[in-house]
């Protein structure tokens, strides 16, 4: 049974990111099992519009009150839009991880690449896992 944490219009990789994608663009940010894990978020710093990056490729960073750990791209692409309320809100992040809490909009370069992420059922077997 999946998660009901885990949005089934979503798709995911092995890193906990959800990815929604729209029509050549790619909107994500971190799972509701990821921002568990990491606790109260108290700052993120996200990539600047126009960064250009590859699929895991390190693109900022979160702090939490337990942990500082790096953000990485779930897909390749240039960002085209950030969600500027985290700069003031970053506990989004905890409170709405699939609305309110997303990091960034990507114009994807590859959009074959969508094609190795994983659905919502495939995800909630990985975190059931505890992988």
């Amino acid at each position: 049974m999946v998660d009901p944490q885990v949005p089934m219009d979503l798709l995911y990789n092995r890193d906990h990111y959800w990815v929604r994608l729209e029509d050549g663009f790619a909107v994500f940010g971190l799972t509701d099992h990821a921002q568990n894990d990491l606790g109260d978020v108290v700052y993120v710093n996200l990539p600047e519009v126009g960064d250009e990056f590859h699929a895991s490729e390190e693109i900022g960073e979160i702090e939490s009150v337990k942990t500082h750990t790096e953000l990485f791209a779930p897909l390749s692409g240039e960002i085209v839009e950030v969600n500027e309320a985290l700069e003031s809100s970053p506990d989004l992040v905890n409170q709405d991880p699939y609305g309110s809490g997303w990091m960034a909009r990507v114009k994807l370069s590859d959009l074959s690449e969508p094609g190795d992420l994983i659905s919502a059922d495939d995800y909630g077997h990985i975190v059931e896992e505890g992988e």
